[in-house]
Order: structure tokens, then sequence, then C-alpha cells
């Protein structure tokens, strides 16, 4: 059987595959040549990241895909439940990204509490000659442990970046609507391990409390943190958005910073993705990182073999 990884697969993953005997192809396709080539080729899985979309074109006319299989954890990208309703298995993987994601919810964190996000944009510009200046610009830095640590969704991101902050030293608070209490086992390098137990405080609550806000859940069709949102939060509180553009409204989020009520915000995931707003990307409040949660060598091993392995057990 032959599988299209049309957004790439890892090494590792790709190797899996074969041991399984399945011929794996590493072509890139382009959108609106999917269907004939997926009919060319007999394709009988297609696996995708963010970029390539499966939709109901390549649903009703392909009827070799078996499986849809998403590297990642988010499948806005494919119209999953119509595919579902004519028998094509849709798969993803789910706990593979975890753990890259939370700790680039605190490369952010720690950089934005110490400016670097600022910093790394007026040091080539005035290092050299408002050397003293910068410095006395960015003397102000705030220390994570002891503050508080808002997380909104409570699933296996918010719950490893729970993790560090705990492991950080921060108070952890978390809403999640299907996850009222979590016990969070922590494991450390010599074999001994720690648990703490969570339990979900109200949505108002969090937003109100936390120093930090971090976002992890699905995508929606709704903002999540709008106008009413921010007015609730905590004055100079930062927030972090890696989870789905869209979930944050932008424009208020730059009018809540420029007003002071925001100190600072982190994107991974934007509005109008793959092409920000202008506001946004020049903002120096902002720090921002191009939709790379996953994109670390052990995330995308992990990925690969997750769908290695699921795909095997379907087909094998």
């Amino acid at each position: 059987m032959k599988i299209l990884a049309n957004d790439g697969i890892s090494e590792s993953g790709k190797n899996k595959l074969e041991e399984y005997g399945y011929e794996v192809d590493l072509t890139k396709v382009s959108q609106d040549q999917l269907v004939s080539y997926i009919n060319e080729n007999k394709i009988s899985v297609i696996l995708v990241r963010s970029a390539t979309q499966v939709r109901d074109d390549i649903i009703d006319n392909c009827p070799s895909i078996k499986i849809i299989g998403r590297g990642g954890v988010g499948m806005d990208n494919i119209d999953v439940e119509y595919a579902k309703s004519k028998g094509i298995n849709v798969i993803n993987t789910p706990a593979a990204s975890s753990k890259s994601v939370a700790e680039l919810v605190f490369s952010h964190l720690f950089g934005c509490v110490r400016f670097l996000h600022e910093s790394n944009r007026s040091m080539p510009l005035d290092g050299d000659s408002k050397f003293k200046d910068l410095k006395k610009s960015y003397a102000k830095g705030t220390e994570l442990a002891g503050k508080k640590l808002g997380i909104i969704g409570f699933g296996r991101i918010g719950q490893e970046v729970a993790k560090i902050g705990i492991g950080v030293g921060m108070d952890v608070i978390f809403y999640d609507k299907f996850n009222q209490q979590e016990d969070l086992k922590l494991n450390f390098f010599d074999g001994q391990n720690l648990t703490f137990k969570l339990k979900s405080s109200s949505f108002e609550e969090v937003l109100s409390n936390s120093d930090f806000l971090t976002i992890h859940i699905p995508a929606s069709d709704k903002y999540i943190i709008d106008s009413n949102e921010f007015k609730k939060m905590k004055d100079g509180a930062g927030i972090l958005n890696l989870s789905r553009g869209g979930i944050i409204n932008e424009e208020e989020l730059i009018k809540n910073i420029e007003s002071g009520k925001i100190s600072f915000a982190a994107i991974d995931t934007f509005e109008g993705e793959p092409n920000p707003s202008i506001k946004v990307l020049m903002n120096s409040s902002i720090s921002l990182t191009p939709h790379i949660g996953a994109a670390t060598n052990e995330a995308q091993d992990r990925i690969g073999i997750e769908l290695a392995e699921k795909i095997n057990d379907i087909l094998g």
C-alpha cells in the first residue's frame, strides 16, 4: 500500500512504515493537483500537518483513500466528520508534541518577563549607541517563581505547561470545561516523583487572578478572549496563545497592550495565518513565533512513529 506524506514525515516514522511493509511517497503535491496524484498513484493513506487541506473534493473523488493522518493535534484542515461518514479513518497524534509546545510556552514566558523579545529587536539597532539607555529600559524584569499561572484548557498540553510551572515555583490554576480535577505526576531525573492535585477554577477566576494566562484549547469559531475578557484580566498581566489562531481577538489585544492593561503577549498561532496582521508583527510588546509549537526533532520523531503504529493497527 502507498502512503503519501504530503507535508513530510520524520525519518524514524518513514523507516517504521517501511518496516511494516508500506511504500512511503515524500512527494510534495500542490493542493490543486492532489486529487489527480492520489488517483494516478493509488494512494491509500494521506498524511498531512497543517499546510495541506483535506476537504470534500479529496474525500469524494479519491476512492483509494482509507486513512487521513494528521501529524499533530488540531484537525481544522481536515473535514473529519465528513471523512468518517464516508468510511475513512481519521487519525492524529495528540500525545506526541505536548512537551514541545509546553516548552515553547516557557521559552516565550521566560523571554517576555525579562524583555528579551524587545531587547532582541532594539540591540542590533541601538546597542552600540544607546547601551546604557537600553539597560535602564529593561531593568525591571520579573521572576516567575511565586507568580500565578492561569491555564485555559487542561488537556495534554495544558498539563505539561502546569508541570513546568510547578517546577519553576509558580502557583498554577486552570479552567477546563470537561476536566474538573487532575493528579499531576512530576517525574525527576533520579527516579523520584511527586503528585500534585489540582482542581479547576471558574473561567472568571482564572481570568481575574492570573499574572500570566496561557490558552490551550481546540480551534473555535468565536473568540475566547475578547474585549470583555480583557477587562476581567489582572492589570499588567501577560497572555500567551500557542493553541489556534482566532482564539484571541488580536485587534483587542493590541488595544489592551497600548493602554497598558496587558503588559505583553506571546503568539505562535495567528488570525489570518499564514498572513498574520502587520499590527501584530510590528508590536514590540508581542513575542512572535511562526506556528512552531511541535517543531522539535523529538516531537517529530514521536509523531512519525505514532502515525506509523496507528496506520498499521488499522491496515496491518
